[in-house]
């Protein structure tokens, strides 16, 4: 008999979307408005599904086109084929599908393709996250229940949605902080500005009255319809700078700060913020008014669209300089410089594949929300791995390995008779690390960054070249659970600093992926597991403790419980002074 297949997840769902004439703009190839609509549509049936009630759209993540659907047709020798992009008969599939509930909110993640039916070719378009917001009979928010994922690959989503969640809500405050330390005489363009083009004159306004089919069953407006006349007005904004037909490239986050309903009329506004080398960013906004126009307006929404210009090579463009409007035309211009670089950090720090991050990113202010994420996203990627197998057991504790791409991760675990909290409180504390570890010298706290996140120099007993002792900059990150069943998290990774350049006395080295996870077991007891993605320059190191052939590290472990025991009761009693 064949082996079943694996139980589907019941808040998936797959959309398979034929493309037809009414579905594509003026060169014949999918409009990237129609293809919003139907990635909200599939979005919300998959949280409905998990809710059991109707839910609205509350922001879309950022959304970068892997491949522009202008570019999916380009020959072998990168020359056009005579069709445009996605065409009439060609179909666009989405899956769907809640990757965490939270209180009333929860996370879906969505993968979208294009499939050509001729040839058989598969293509992939774009990633994205969304977050809806359950609602009640009378528009309350509805508690949702927990999610269980099964599949290793729903495992790792779920644990990182939280990190994604926090990113979100520090989006702004990151943004205001880059702008901060800025000057805001700063010119970022050195290109002979005497052809600027006024930012004036991409200015679009255009109005649209929101009837039944643009609506759902509750009688709001699609979440997905307003983001597609958005992109409609951004985009003739964009033609209005380059007089050329401009490609979408990347979306920034869609926060919906409140509905609207059948019988609205929404303004949409676009005005180029600013225009560098190869790209643009125009900003949209969406307003709604009700029957009468003289009331106040509703702020619905706002977003930010990158566009470039691509030649018959399918290269970008060259784009003319933007003159900004004094006051607001000139904040606008410096915050799209300032989501820029943010943009460039998310996507080489945040959107790589964990075996394409290189190791000791710089470190900056501007970017630690970002390195940050990647820090604990990366453990939490490699703790929810299902293939760990067990190499050795020397009474409790127990070494896991795990062979995976170009890596060979170890993980070590015991139970310790201490509250989870109280270790995460003294694991975390890297000065402290040489009072169990052998291996440590010294830990020297350089920067707290906040609460959650620090830099250390740390100096290891471990010799390399020439016998000098090695050293490292390390960021740690924890935190704590954002719901029940997650684990205290403390995450290490390298990064570099200014301030701390390889010195002549030591020998720099690096860590990729390391740190501890803690889960409570009961109130006294937790399992405390610590998880390591080995460098080359310690696979000797690691395989022979794997061997059997040195016990050193379950010897350092047990040298961590002795620690913990230790000190718990001076814990207790400094927090009960304090």
């Amino acid at each position: 008999m064949a082996s079943p297949l694996p139980a589907r997840n019941p808040t998936e769902v797959q959309m398979s979307q034929l493309v037809l004439p009414c579905h594509t703009n003026h060169r014949n190839e999918l409009s990237t408005g129609q293809l919003l609509k139907w990635i909200d549509t599939a979005a919300c049936l998959s949280a409905e599904r998990h809710a059991g009630c109707p839910c609205v759209t509350a922001s879309m993540d950022d959304i970068y086109f892997e491949h522009t659907i202008s570019q999916l047709y380009l020959s072998p020798a990168g020359q056009r084929d005579g069709r445009s992009g996605v065409c009439v008969g060609q179909v666009v599939n989405i899956k769907a599908k809640v990757n965490r509930a939270f209180n009333s909110s929860m996370e879906v993640g969505i993968q979208v393709s294009y499939e050509d039916l001729c040839s058989g070719k598969h293509c992939s378009i774009c990633k994205a996250y969304a977050t809806f917001v359950a609602q009640g009979p009378s528009g309350s928010k509805v508690r949702l229940k927990p999610l269980t994922p099964q599949t290793e690959e729903e495992k790792i989503e779920y644990s990182i949605a939280a990190e994604r969640r926090r990113m979100r809500l520090a989006h702004k405050d990151t943004l205001k902080d880059l702008l901060t330390r800025s000057r805001p005489d700063t010119e970022l363009e050195t290109r002979d500005g005497s052809g600027a083009v006024p930012a004036e004159k991409t200015r679009v306004e255009s109005v649209e009255l929101v009837l039944p089919p643009h609506a759902n069953h509750q009688g709001n407006t699609f979440g997905g319809q307003i983001m597609a006349w958005m992109e409609n007005v951004a985009t003739i904004a964009a033609s209005r700078l380059c007089h050329a037909h401009p490609t979408l490239r990347a979306i920034e986050m869609f926060h919906f700060r409140g509905p609207s309903q059948v019988g609205d009329r929404l303004v949409l506004k676009a005005i180029v913020n600013n225009a560098f080398k190869n790209s643009m960013e125009v900003g949209v906004s969406a307003e709604a008014y009700g029957r009468e126009m003289s009331v106040s307006p509703r702020h619905i929404n706002s977003a930010f669209m990158t566009f470039e210009v691509l030649d018959q090579e399918g290269r970008p463009r060259v784009l003319p300089m933007v003159a900004p409007e004094p006051g607001d035309g000139e904040r606008r211009y410096r915050e799209a410089s300032a989501r820029k670089k943010i943009r460039l950090d998310r996507k080489y720090v945040v959107s790589c594949k964990q075996t394409e991050v290189p190791l000791s990113v710089p470190w900056d202010q501007s970017n630690k929300v970002y390195l940050s994420y990647n820090n604990v996203s990366a453990l939490k990627t490699l703790v929810a791995k299902t293939n760990w197998a067990l190499a050795r057991e020397k009474e409790k504790v127990r070494m896991y390995t795990l062979e995976e791409d170009k890596f060979l991760s170890f993980r070590i675990e015991m139970s310790v008779c201490i509250m989870a909290s109280q270790a995460f409180s003294l694991l975390s504390n890297l000065r402290r690390r040489h009072e169990w570890d052998s291996h440590y010298a010294s830990a020297e706290l350089v920067q707290k960054v906040d609460d959650d996140d620090m830099i250390y120099h740390v100096v290891s007993r471990m010799h390399r070249q020439e016998s000098k002792l090695q050293d490292f900059v390390i960021l740690a990150s924890r935190r704590k659970p954002c719901s029940k069943g997650d684990p205290y998290v403390v995450a290490f990774r390298s990064v570099t600093l200014p301030t701390h350049p390889p010195r002549a006395e030591y020998t720099r080295g690096e860590t990729l992926c390391s740190g501890f996870c803690i889960w409570p077991e009961s109130e006294e007891m937790s399992k405390v597991a610590y998880y390591n993605q080995a460098m080359p320059g310690y696979l000797n190191y690691v395989t022979t403790n794997v061997a059997g052939l040195s016990s050193d590290i379950c010897a350092t472990f047990e040298a961590c419980e002795k620690f913990l025991l230790k000190n718990k009761e001076d814990l207790i009693s400094r927090l009960r002074d304090f």
